[in-house]
Order: structure tokens, then C-alpha cells, then sequence
């Protein structure tokens, strides 16, 4: 299994299905997208998983390196995640026992024998790879020479967690929402990190830093005063609260040694996928470490089902900056959000899938 260090695998995709359209779930493209977990991929077998509205397959090569690709066979459109990782870097078909290599290439029909060259349209399209800090991102969009690794947190190998995985029925720009909605604590966390009854929202302050959307967060009780605007507060004597990193990675700052950081992955159009972690740097004795990063997990996973009664009930599932939804000035880092979305599905309007191109 790779460690922490950058990887990133190159583009061979020729072709992609032309019914596929890259804005099938909103999701914006060109860019970087957490897909999966580092372990959700073990060595010598291939996992197939419904991303970004289709159908992928991932798995590695002996080197460790992860390689994803859609999950068909050209040949008679079989499932190639039923198929079996091949010792020397060929995924197999299950049906008629095609390999493919991790350009997506076909290598070898065995109908045709060894000593045959397969036809090069025999091809299956692929997606870069990035991993590292126990993730796996792929390169959702048209292909790009030189490629620049995605943006993380200030996290580093001397934090441990503890994590989550959980499907949610919603679209991942609510899931996003949700976690940069600094009004709703008092309600749906009333008995937990909404107690105090701060329903007052002065600001908040947010800022915005290329893919990097920052938010500070001033509630208070009400004491009859009128909530501040922005630009009434004080400079920030500390970093945001919460960050988020185009397209689907959050942070919540809890202090600089205790994190949660969660990827909303995209299913489809209906579902999204929360990665969640518990990040902390605070205890490092191997025994009462792990005890509370647990402990730290129970009570996110706690609180994360507190939101996920309320948002898998909103209509529509997907946000939309117009829309008859109506934002308040407490919604500042929701509209934050929406605005550059918005502008960055703006950006990419009308292009389908990336053109051929050779391996």
C-alpha cells in the first residue's frame, strides 16, 4: 500500500462513452475530486464504485500505483470490475478474458492468441490519479499535461484519526452546504456543539482565496442587540473555523492540534458519500491516543446524523444559486459557495467529454 508521499498516474483515456456528460451531477470539472479511501483499494483486486454519476473501476498496479478507469469492457460492455487484477499491471475481463493495462489499453485477446496485436479500438477509458494522506483523488475533466497535485490542510504526519464512512441520499453540493451553515447549530445541535442557545449571527466573515473558501464564525446568545455585518468585525485573531477546498474537501478547525475534516463525494445526482475524520495531534500515547480518536469519531458520527435527518429531507436535492430559496444575511458562506460554483460550472458550461487522445 503507498504511503503519504504525492502520486499522480497520467491521463491515457482515448475516448469516453458519448451519452456520458461531465455535468451530469453538477459537479464541477477540471479539477481535482476525493473519490475514494487509500484502503478502499487493496493490492491484487479490482473495486468498482459509482462516482460522479458513472460507473468506475479502480485497482493497482505492483507498484502500488492506483489506476481508474470506467468500468466496461469495449468489447461487450462487461463489468471489468468483475474481472481479476493480473500479476504483471493487466486488469482482465471477466467475460472473454480481454487485458487491459493501466493506460487502458488492450493488450491481449485471447481469441486471437498471443502473437496478435489487438485492435486499437479496443480501449478503455481512464482517469489520472492522485494519492496521499490515506486518499484518492481522480482528475475529473479533460486532460492536462503536467498536472499540479491538489490542495490539502495543514495537516500533518503527526496528527493520527480516527474515521467514517457514510452514504447519504442527498446531492453533495447540500452536504457542502450543510457544513458552512453557521445558522442552523442552535436547532439541529441543540445537545450537542449547539447548546448555549448563539443564535445570533454576526457576520460571518468570509473569504474567499482562489479554490479556498474560509469562514470565521461569530454567534451569540441574543441580548437584544442587532446582529453585526461583516465588516463591522474585527479582524480575525485566529484561522477560519471552517475551510473548504474546491471541490469537495472541509475542515473544521476545532484548535490547532484537534481537526475533522470531511470529503463529500459524489454519487450521482440523488447520493454523495461523507468521508469523515477525526484528526488530532493532542494525545500521542499509543493506548489513550486511539481511545480518543475514537471517542472523537462516536461524537462526529453523532453529530453528522443530526444533520442528516434535516438536509435528506430538502427539496430539491440539489442547491442552486437561483433558485426560490431565500438567504439570509447569516447564509453568507452558503451564498459564498453558491457564487463560486456557480461560476466555476459557468466556466465549463457545454463541454461533454474530453477528445480522443493517444496513449
Amino acid at each position: 500500500m503507498p504511503d503519504d508521499g504525492q502520486r499522480i498516474s497520467p491521463w491515457k483515456g482515448q475516448r469516453q462513452p458519448d451519452e456520458i456528460l461531465f455535468d451530469e451531477v453538477a459537479m464541477i470539472r477540471d479539477q481535482w475530486c476525493v473519490v475514494l479511501e487509500s484502503k478502499d483499494v487493496p493490492v491484487g483486486k479490482a473495486v468498482g464504485v459509482k462516482r460522479l454519476g458513472e460507473e468506475l473501476v479502480f485497482w493497482r498496479t505492483r507498484a502500488g500505483r492506483v489506476v481508474c478507469m470506467h468500468d466496461r469492457c469495449p468489447h461487450l460492455s462487461a463489468r471489468l470490475s468483475q474481472g481479476r487484477v493480473k500479476p504483471h499491471d493487466h486488469l482482465a475481463c471477466p467475460f472473454h478474458g480481454f487485458e487491459f493495462d493501466p493506460s487502458g489499453r488492450c493488450r491481449y485477446v485471447p481469441a486471437l492468441g498471443r502473437s496478435a496485436d489487438p485492435p486499437k479500438i479496443l480501449q478503455v477509458p481512464t482517469y489520472p490519479t492522485y494519492e496521499a494522506h490515506g486518499l484518492i483523488w481522480i482528475w475529473w475533466g479533460a486532460p492536462r499535461e503536467n498536472l499540479t497535485p491538489p490542495a490539502w490542510f495543514d495537516i500533518g504526519p503527526d496528527f493520527s484519526y480516527c474515521g467514517f464512512q457514510d452514504l447519504w441520499p442527498v446531492h453533495y453540493s447540500r452536504m457542502i452546504e450543510n457544513q458552512l451553515d453557521v445558522m442552523h447549530l442552535p436547532f439541529v445541535h441543540y445537545n450537542t456543539i449547539g447548546r448555549g442557545q448563539r443564535v445570533i449571527v454576526d457576520g460571518p466573515l468570509v473569504r474567499v482565496e482562489g479554490d479556498k473558501l474560509q469562514v470565521w464564525v461569530f454567534n451569540r446568545r441574543d441580548d437584544g442587540t442587532p446582529p453585526r455585518r461583516a465588516a463591522e468585525l474585527p479582524a480575525p485573531a485566529r484561522p477560519p473555523f471552517l475551510e473548504f477546498l474546491f471541490p469537495n474537501l472541509w475542515q473544521n478547525r476545532i484548535s490547532d492540534d484537534v481537526r475533522i475534516v470531511v470529503a463529500f463525494v459524489p454519487v450521482d445526482d440523488e447520493s454523495a458519500l461523507m468521508i469523515l475524520r477525526f484528526y488530532q495531534r493532542y494525545v500521542r500515547l499509543p493506548f489513550l491516543r486511539d481511545l480518543f480518536n475514537r471517542l472523537g469519531c462516536w461524537g462526529s458520527r453523532y453529530i453528522a446524523n443530526q444533520d442528516k435527518r434535516v438536509v435528506s429531507q430538502q427539496r430539491p436535492k440539489r442547491s442552486a444559486l437561483r433558485s426560490d430559496e431565500h438567504l439570509l444575511r447569516g447564509d453568507g458562506a452558503v451564498l459564498a459557495y453558491r457564487r463560486l460554483r456557480d461560476e466555476r460550472l459557468a466556466q465549463t458550461a457545454g463541454r461533454t467529454t474530453p477528445p480522443p487522445r493517444s496513449g
